[in-house]
């Protein structure tokens, strides 16, 4: 029995990397010192790794911004927008983060690849871009750098590349008249190279990463799949080549992945249990084929239930045997935080319950040494300690509020109803709120300077009073507000400098969650995010926002929006609590939200804005199992947004999602205006709600936030034409993407200043104002 890892979080267990990335950038480092924080990084997770006791160690999990766009580069696939760059010999690297992030310098102006969630992740993946004559080079330098990094600190890596139909697949074409897919044949022989170089190497073992098994595959997707795998298996037979599909079953793909020549398979027993009975009753798994078992939890952060896990090992060991069984976390560990120890502040009780990214590589290395049956006195308390902490919870008082049970069963249908249909509320609200065509808004944020995490931060530790605080924040807010009426924003927002992260800001006011110090996990890049845990029953024991909200229409004549996450975001961004349905959390959690919405329109907001970003992310991978979640994800929006009057304009926001195939349940939300990314697609996204004649009102994003190139008013027009094309200009509104708290005030002024420049002269043009 041998165990592995599928990968390990790159940011560094204080976001090292993040600071590093983010340094670079400002030019405060040189590119030396930035790979050199990189290199650190990898060594430290390569010897913590070997010193836990994990037998298979991965490489090339690591990547200064994303793995996708790493084997992008592998593969020299590189859009021609960016020949300027090339030509201009910059550093690949500086290359690199252009595709990632745009580049506005030296009269070379290119926008950024687009960016979508990583499956049903919060993770964000830069999307490869492919033309029917695509050209694929290999640049293996990368991965042979950092094998030979982790060898030469004496440790021997399995690398991890994700595989060549899954790398197709997470792409786009980008002209008509044929699929991503046909280009396996263009690129499989590059796989074929790559294979070669790393076994010269000295290389036994290699993970090919395809996640797409987890999903509905057309049968030319799934030929494609069992002709590649056929073809390296011929091309290097003696290879150990470990198959990793994760965050769902194989489902239709089973039969497809067991008929594979691979070494290894890997299987998520996490996200579908049953899946092993699947394999071992099918009597298709080739006799040489090992299992890896994902049994540790890789997305989320309680710990394994080692007698519950124990019987899933011992049940495949009678049918296997143990030379054939890998244990493994579900995923990569990319998900998760890197290191419980750090967590002084979290209540012990609560704590014992918990386990990131380190221990659950401990508690792999702990599930094999039991399944062996070795006597060690640390053995045998590891599983001592583990069942008092499955014990400990399933009792604990903290846990259960019978009043918070009470209320969610109470819920009737008339709960997640407004009073009246969008037809008649659209009328009252044109005539309460008197705006004008393509009017102005923003997402909800403004930067968050220095100064103001500082203040945030000097608070937190006791040496800012609450007074002196709440000063200092009052005068942002001022700022802000008068900075959107001098450049003319229709419908204005707080600025949320009070707040940390739209989630953690509201967990941290709701009861039931429990946050962490050094919780980290990517999103992207170098955004990261410190997800709250969600350990008990959800209520609000207090107002949240209505200070700082109605603090800021105090200000001004014109609207200010309230800001809130909608409860499916809370959900999907934070640590779930697994101990019952997911639903019954979110409905929890909407109830909280529908008594803020109900405070903020009685202190006067006219505007409320709920975000759910995450609506399309939480989708189950297959459609079979999609009615089911939407029933309640769009149910538990509309509890939460249900209790105002026809005159409240209830907004939402949505971003970096693919809409086609909800888009009727996002009508069924029943929001009177959406506002969703749409600038790094050029208005792609916007097909979707056209094709279905959306019915309510639309903020087609015409910048991106998460560059910091500012882009021209005249780019902003094109947009919005190309959206006027297809939207009626009485149903447009103008905004940005997302919400600015990342970005710097001066592009960010800029860039407001053009949008408005934008809205007017389009609405200058229209004969008659509405």
């Amino acid at each position: 029995m041998k165990t592995t890892n599928l990968g390990y979080p790159r940011i560094g267990q204080k976001r090292e990397l993040k600071k590093a990335c983010e340094q670079y950038w400002a030019k405060k480092i040189d590119l030396d010192t930035l790979k050199n924080q990189g290199q650190i990084i990898r060594k430290q997770n390569w010897k913590l790794q070997q010193q836990i006791g994990i037998d298979i160690i991965p490489s090339n999990d690591f990547s200064f911004y994303d793995q996708v766009l790493d084997t992008s580069l592998l593969f020299k696939c590189i859009p021609s927008r960016y020949k300027a760059l090339i030509d201009k010999n910059i550093a690949k690297e500086d290359l690199y983060f252009a595709m990632a992030r745009g580049y506005q310098n030296d009269n070379i102006d290119v926008t950024a690849m687009e960016m979508t969630k990583w499956f049903d992740t919060n993770y964000h993946y830069i999307v490869p871009e492919f033309e029917k004559e695509q050209n694929f080079e290999l640049d293996s330098s990368k991965i042979i750098n950092e094998y030979l990094e982790a060898q030469s600190i004496g440790i021997k890596t399995k690398p991890v590349v994700i595989g060549p139909v899954s790398f197709l697949l997470l792409g786009k074409e980008k002209e008509n008249g044929f699929h991503r897919i046909e280009l396996i044949d263009r690129l499989l022989p590059l796989y074929l190279n790559l294979i070669s170089e790393l076994k010269n190497l000295g290389v036994t073992h290699i993970q090919f990463d395809e996640p797409y098994l987890s999903m509905d595959l057309s049968k030319v997707e799934q030929k494609a799949l069992q002709n590649a795998y056929e073809t390296i298996h011929k091309h290097s037979p003696s290879t150990n080549i470990t198959l990793a599909n994760y965050f769902d079953c194989y489902g239709a793909n089973l039969d497809i992945a067991l008929s594979l020549p691979v070494q290894t398979l890997h299987l998520d027993l996490v996200r579908c249990p049953s899946q092993l009975d699947d394999v071992l009753k099918s009597n298709q798994l080739n006799p040489t084929t090992s299992l890896s078992l994902g049994i540790v939890d890789g997305r989320n952060i309680w710990k394994n239930d080692f007698e519950s896990s124990l019987k899933t090992i011992d049940e495949a060991i009678k049918e296997l045997g143990n030379d054939r069984i890998v244990l493994a976390p579900s995923c990569s560990l990319l998900h998760s935080p890197c290191n419980l120890e750090l967590e002084k502040s979290i209540e012990p009780e609560i704590r014992n319950w918990l386990a990131f990214a380190q221990q659950k590589l401990t508690e792999i290395v702990s599930l094999k040494q039991l399944s062996l049956g070795e006597n060690k006195i640390e053995t045998k308390l590891a599983l001592h300690n583990n069942i008092h902490a499955m014990e400990s919870r399933r009792l604990s008082s903290l846990i259960h509020n019978n009043k918070v049970k009470e209320r969610v069963a109470a819920l009737t249908n008339k709960d997640s109803q407004r009073k009246n249909t969008f037809e008649i509320r659209e009328g009252l609200q044109r005539k309460k709120l008197q705006l004008p065509l393509y009017p102005t808004t923003t997402i909800g944020s403004f930067p968050q300077s220095t100064e103001v995490r500082n203040w945030r931060l000097q608070f937190k530790k006791g040496t800012l009073s609450k007074e002196k605080y709440n000063e200092l924040l009052e005068k942002e807010t001022k700022d802000s507000i008068l900075f959107q009426e001098e450049i003319d924003i229709d419908v204005l927002v707080h600025g949320e400098f009070e707040r940390n992260d739209m989630v953690e800001y509201f967990g941290e006011k709701l009861n039931g969650f429990v946050f962490t110090n050094y919780g980290w996990v990517q999103s992207y890049g170098s955004r990261c995010v410190k997800p709250p845990i969600i350990f008990g029953d959800v209520d609000r024991p207090n107002p949240m926002t209505v200070k700082w909200s109605s603090f800021a229409q105090s200000l001004t004549k014109k609207p200010v929006k309230g800001m809130l996450t909608g409860p499916v975001t809370i959900l999907q961004w934070s640590f779930v609590r697994n101990d019952q349905p997911r639903s019954i959390t979110c409905n929890q959690i909407a109830l909280a939200i529908r008594d803020e919405v109900t405070d903020l329109e009685s202190a006067g907001l006219k505007i409320i804005q709920i975000d759910e970003p995450a609506i399309r992310e939480g989708l189950p991978l297959r459609k079979q199992d999609w009615k089911q979640y939407l029933e309640w994800a769009v149910n538990a929006f509309k509890i939460a947004s249900s209790s105002v009057e026809n005159t409240t304009q209830i907004h939402t926001h949505m971003c970096y999602s693919e809409f086609n195939d909800i888009i009727e349940d996002i009508a069924n939300m029943d929001a009177d205006v959406i506002t969703i990314e749409c600038s790094r697609s050029q208005m792609e996204l916007l097909d979707a709600f056209v094709s279905f004649n959306y019915p309510n009102q639309i903020g087609p994003g015409v910048y991106d936030i998460h560059s910091p190139r500012v882009p021209s008013t005249d780019e902003m027009i094109l947009l919005l034409e190309k959206a006027n094309h297809q939207i009626p200009a009485q149903r447009l509104w103008v905004n940005p993407d997302c919400g600015l708290k990342t970005r710097h005030w001066k592009e960010t002024k800029q860039a407001l200043i053009a949008m408005v420049k934008a809205s007017k002269e389009l609405r200058a043009a229209v004969p008659e104002v509405i």
